[in-house]
């Protein structure tokens, strides 16, 4: 292929059975505006849709249980309300043309006795507390789980899956990023378990590895995703080999022919850049050989550079979204981007979330 042969942020993609309109992905992204009970709300729907000309839609994250719940005001899947509230979202995105994939979460120990079912500690694969404090309190110990236990994550992860699809969403992303759950068993900085999901690289990879299983059982192998963060040390995490770790995992699924991988492979000026941990990027793409996404502080042209030189798929982008609803059309006329206002990131009203101005329609 040639460089003027290569696909670009706006070049159609076929993605499981869907025809993507362009390869502009809008990246997973906590915003705090859920309901009484963590139901989505008409506000979200607006949201939703006004983003709609992404070639996909990847939801906030989104917790598979009442024990997976870490943050106020963020959406959940395992209430009939929250079906319900979903299921609006999903047809005003609809509506506009829209694709849209709900990010299915279980925070583990990033979480306190306040947010989870009748005050109990947060759970994890080993009795380790993240460092620092999270809204105001320190970080608890974590309550290890016991290995009997562990089905029952799964079938969390089954639940919510069905409750997605209930929903009317296109498909779901496994979040197996950022230090939640999923990643804590992956990494042996939070995993110091001694039974069949801790120690070696295939054991700490089980329950991930379970939960798509499980996921796939509901969707499809072509209808699912899921996310890694390979070098990020987001909420304590490290590990000793990150390359054998992920390497692994990528592998593994790919044997799944999974729709797609989404890693966080951050630009070097991003906040989440890890200076300290070799890139994977490349080595997770010959593991990998389905579609790839990769995230982590792209602009317009640094996504097409990452398409053109064959290291990604897909490209998804979050502040850039949240504060341009229209974000490929102002990509591709050149105009200029709304400023975001970090202020109105996490919770608020209209203001920050549905109020940031499009293109006026002759500019367009």
């Amino acid at each position: 292929m040639t460089v003027q042969d290569s696909p670009t942020i706006f070049s159609p993609m076929r993605l499981g059975p869907y025809t993507l309109a362009n390869r502009m992905v809008m990246a997973p992204m906590t915003r705090s505006r859920s309901g009484d009970g963590n139901v989505p709300t008409e506000l979200m729907a607006t949201y939703y849709a006004q983003r709609a000309s992404a070639g996909l839609i990847i939801t906030e994250a989104s917790q598979v249980s009442p024990q997976g719940v870490g943050y106020p005001a963020t959406p959940g899947i395992h209430s009939d309300q929250q079906v319900a509230g979903w299921r609006g979202v999903v047809d005003a995105v609809h509506a506009t043309g829209g694709r849209i994939f709900l990010q299915l979460w279980h925070v583990g120990r990033i979480s306190l006795a306040r947010f989870q079912p009748e005050g109990a500690l947060p759970v994890a694969p080993s009795a380790i507390a993240a460092e620092g404090s999270h809204q105001g309190e320190p970080f608890p110990v974590p309550r290890a789980l016991e290995l009997d236990e562990l089905p029952g994550i799964v079938d969390q992860f089954r639940d919510a899956s069905r409750r997605a699809l209930d929903a009317g969403f296109d498909g779901v992303e496994v979040h197996g990023a950022n230090g939640y759950l999923l990643d804590q068993f992956l990494s042996d900085g939070s995993n110091r378990r001694t039974d069949a999901y801790g120690g070696s690289v295939s054991n700490r990879a089980r329950l991930l590895l379970e939960v798509t299983d499980a996921v796939i059982g509901v969707w499809g192998n072509e209808r699912m995703g899921v996310r890694l963060s390979p070098t990020g040390t987001f909420n304590s995490m490290h590990d000793s080999d990150r390359a054998a770790l992920h390497g692994y995992v990528a592998s593994k699924l790919d044997e799944r022919s999974i729709a797609y991988l989404h890693i966080i492979d951050p630009q070097p000026e991003h906040g989440m850049f890890n200076a300290d941990a070799p890139p994977l990027g490349a080595m997770l793409r010959e593991r990998f050989r389905g579609p790839l996404m990769t995230n982590g502080g792209f602009d317009r042209q640094t996504g097409d550079q990452a398409l053109a030189a064959g290291r990604a798929d897909l490209v998804a982008y979050g502040v850039p979204f949240l504060a341009n609803p229209d974000l490929p059309q102002r990509f591709a006329t050149d105009a200029t981007l709304n400023a975001p206002d970090p202020s109105t990131f996490y919770g608020g009203d209209e203001r920050g979330y549905t109020d940031y101005p499009t293109l006026e329609p002759a500019t367009a």
